[in-house]
């Protein structure tokens, strides 16, 4: 969402809410509907988040009372993975209605720091860590799907982990109150849900329910993996396109580390059509559990290729022209997940009104739930290995073959015309960076850009394969050069990363100055441009090393590690910072 779309609050520090009870202390972060403080309960005497709405959203009364009812009923959630909220109500601050939420106060970090930190250190997230993180989401979905409440806006800014490791999800049935009027968000340019992690059915603004929860787990689930998104795009209509309309690639053609079992288990969460995912998170945590145990604490450290997904949209020529009379052929083998002797596919809700039992050809991978044909015996095969297309005359002569034709660009034009239409209210994001909300943990802020999680935030390359790797050397030209004399890769880094001089002319006093005299919140300078980190100390005067390391994820001239950590005390008069820069050449094996 726009910054002017909601506008940008104030910061409420040192102001009150809840006829006084509940103070604001300190601002955490902000984010493109609400900020929350560290604040202080008065009467019971204790630490609190409290998130207070902003901008249009406290002027909307519709919107409002969706609000006060969906936190009503999040309240009623108790789970040890669930930050607990304690209490909701409307304030006036400044002379402007301010619709408030308080929530249980989380000593940690958003996952994004987390699994940007493994990142910086592995490349992605070992699979035993990524999969029990997951099992602790879906059990936190498992008690709010009971409750008839559906996250819908499931990623790693909405996942706090504690220091002691115990993940929490928060933000439930905030976007659902978001949809509080189609006119109001069509007015304001809302953002319902994050692009990346959409459900086809979200991004085609059909019904959703709790399997949508689970193809943006299976999403994130992914990310955590391979360190970087499935699907890659410049823009949010064409990843919208992407979630309905192509297939993901599997974990471990990024991470050599992943098993089999585990691409199978990302491959049925991210299946397009809701009857063929999962039935219950309860089931996703049972399987994640059951993978945990059987991987037995060995070769879960990522072994990361240098593969990256599929610039999305890529196959939006493909899907809409395709060849005349062309059968997508099955991947090879088939899904683990799907039981033998599956019978013929039925009507789906999701299918074309009226459509008949069996529906008309769709393309490849398309949004018109093709069922996979069940496997003939056991096997894990790799889950999404790229379909061949074979061509056959039509059985009825030509016009059999023009009416295929026919079903084929309706279903594929209509597709994307939906998809442009519900993108642009609900998840084009009209432009402004955003910062996620988020809570505790020494300010971390839990920043997620929408568009820049698109690329880099996510540890991917923006346009699918980096340049000069092998997987991009596609075409049919064959490579002569022995593995271990190519070229290393090279990625150019983005000098339009950049942070504010203030974030170290103005930084943040560092919250326990009895610990740490006259220090200051470190700024995050991770997958920042060099340049504008360089002018940032320089204009606060702070003393600095720097050093190259070899790393092509992140580009040349781009920051990758530093000394003091982000939002760790930095003593000015005393500490040097070290700033790591990257060469933007791939590391030697």
């Amino acid at each position: 969402m726009s910054d002017h779309a909601a506008g940008r609050p104030a910061d409420h520090s040192g102001q009150a809410v809840g006829a006084g009870r509940y103070r604001l202390d300190r601002l955490l972060g902000t984010g493109g509907m609400a900020s929350v403080h560290l604040g202080y309960d008065t009467v019971l005497d204790r630490q609190i988040a409290v998130k207070t709405m902003h901008g249009e959203l406290g002027r909307d009364d519709s919107f409002r009372e969706r609000f006060k009812r969906e936190a009503q009923a999040v309240a009623k959630l108790t789970h040890t993975n669930i930050v607990s909220v304690f209490d909701t109500g409307e304030d006036v601050i400044d002379g402007l209605p301010v619709p408030y939420i308080v929530m249980e106060y989380v000593d940690g970090e958003p996952l994004r720091g987390v699994l940007d930190a493994d990142i910086r250190q592995l490349g992605a997230m070992p699979v035993d860590k990524a999969l029990k993180i997951t099992a602790d989401v879906c059990a936190a979905l498992d008690i709010s799907h009971e409750m008839g409440l559906v996250h819908r806006d499931i990623k790693p800014g909405n996942v706090m982990v504690t220091r002691r490791g115990v993940v929490k999800v928060m933000d439930f049935g905030i976007a659902r109150a978001m949809q509080s009027g189609v006119t109001a968000m069509t007015q304001t340019g809302m953002v319902v849900g994050t692009p990346q992690y959409l459900s086809p059915e979200q991004a085609l603004g059909r019904g959703v329910d709790a399997r949508s929860d689970l193809y943006s787990v299976g999403i994130m689930l992914f990310e955590l993996l391979t360190g970087r998104l499935p699907f890659n795009a410049d823009n949010p209509l064409a990843i919208a396109y992407a979630h309905v309309q192509e297939e993901p690639p599997a974990p471990s053609m990024v991470n050599a580390a992943v098993p089999p079992a585990v691409d199978a288990l990302v491959a049925r969460m991210l299946r397009k059509n809701p009857n063929e995912r999962f039935p219950s998170a309860e089931a996703v945590k049972a399987e994640c559990e059951r993978l945990t145990a059987t991987l037995g604490g060995a070769g879960t450290a990522p072994q990361i290729t240098g593969a990256a997904p599929m610039q999305a949209g890529a196959a939006v020529s493909q899907t809409v022209f395709p060849q005349f009379g062309g059968v997508a052929t099955p991947p090879p083998g088939g899904d683990p997940y799907t039981p033998a002797g599956t019978p013929a596919p039925v009507q789906q809700p999701y299918g074309p009104a009226g459509a008949a039992a069996t529906p008309p050809p769709a393309a490849p991978g398309a949004y018109g739930y093709p069922h996979t044909p069940a496997p003939a015996g056991p096997g894990t095969p790799p889950p999404y290995a790229a379909a061949t297309v074979t061509h056959a005359p039509s059985s009825s002569g030509g016009d059999g073959g023009g009416k295929s034709m026919m079903w084929v660009l309706i279903a594929a034009v209509t597709a994307i015309v939906l998809v442009a239409g519900v993108a642009i209210v609900a998840v084009v994001s009209s432009g402004g960076t955003e910062q996620n909300e988020a809570q505790g943990g020494g300010e971390q802020n839990g920043a997620e850009d929408p568009q820049q999680n698109a690329g880099d935030d996510a540890g991917g390359t923006a346009g699918g394969a980096d340049e000069g790797d092998d997987a991009g050397a596609a075409g049919g030209t064959e490579e002569s050069t022995e593995p271990d004399e190519r070229e290393p890769r090279y990625k150019e880094g983005d000098e339009t990363k950049t942070i504010d001089v203030t974030e170290c002319t103005h930084a943040d006093e560092y919250y326990d100055q009895d610990e740490h005299p006259g220090a200051v919140s470190m700024p995050d300078f991770y997958d920042v441009h060099f340049a504008s980190v360089k002018e940032c100390m320089q204009k606060a005067e702070w003393l600095y090393d720097d050093e190259e390391r070899d790393e092509a994820l992140k580009g040349e001239g781009m920051v990758v590690d530093q000394t003091p950590e982000p939002y760790s005390p930095f003593d000015p008069e005393k500490d040097t910072i070290t700033i790591v820069i990257s060469t933007g050449y791939e590391a030697a094996n």
